[in-house]
């Protein structure tokens, strides 16, 4: 009888240990999943957002369409300028002006060979940009784009890309901290729950709730 109390209570012990361990180590483990994976989310998310603004840069306006994107990417071309030559050199201006010239050259470039300097981006990876990263291509970006009036009645372009925690933390393993997160972001500080730039009812140049 003895003995078998002992094993009792050794099993119990050993359970105690295991419960305290793990109220210890998941919210750590939690924290260095969230750090991880939102890195991936906000390299990713930076790149659509580098093609959003070249796309308005060329367009006027955002994209809510990725495909769209994608294409301007892989195929479009931006207008770009460059000097003749240097601002100090007397002769060469001298030269231009006689011509009839400005020390002005215009030429155009590749989109995909330019914005993302000095990164390079393959097809693949321009094609996967509206998945978000962690989920094997099964969760996408939620992208909308579009225009509203200022205060001032002025009609400025908008667009607001987002990707939700639910859609790339481990609800599973994580799950009360994950709610926990999102309740922390909502209620305590007032921000989306999640990765994102962009809104859609104001203009804020682009920003990324990760830059605050």
């Amino acid at each position: 009888m003895k003995k078998i109390f002992q094993i009792l209570l050794a099993v119990v012990i050993v359970l105690f240990v295991y419960i305290i361990y793990k109220q210890i180590s998941t919210p750590i483990r939690f924290e260095s999943e969230l750090k991880s994976k939102s890195a991936q989310v906000i390299d990713r998310i930076k790149d659509i957002r580098t093609a959003e603004r070249a796309f308005k840069t060329k367009y006027q306006r955002f994209t809510a369409s990725f495909d769209t994107l994608a294409q301007f990417i892989l195929t479009d071309t931006l207008e770009m300028e460059r000097k003749l030559v240097d601002d100090d050199d007397s002769v060469g201006l001298a030269m231009l002006k006689k011509q009839g010239k400005k020390n002005v050259e215009k030429f155009k470039v590749a989109v995909i060979d330019t914005i993302f300097s000095p990164k390079k981006l393959t097809k693949e990876d321009v094609m996967n940009l509206r998945y978000i990263p962690t989920t094997n291509n099964q969760s996408e970006f939620i992208l909308e784009a579009g225009t509203i009036a200022t205060e001032s009645k002025i009609v400025i372009p908008v667009v607001e890309c987002r990707a939700p925690y639910i859609q790339f933390l481990d609800t599973i393993t994580y799950r009360q901290d994950v709610i926990n997160k999102i309740d922390d972001d909502v209620n305590n500080y007032n921000r989306y729950p999640g990765i994102k730039f962009g809104s859609m009812e104001a203009g804020n140049n682009e920003a990324g709730n990760w830059e605050d």
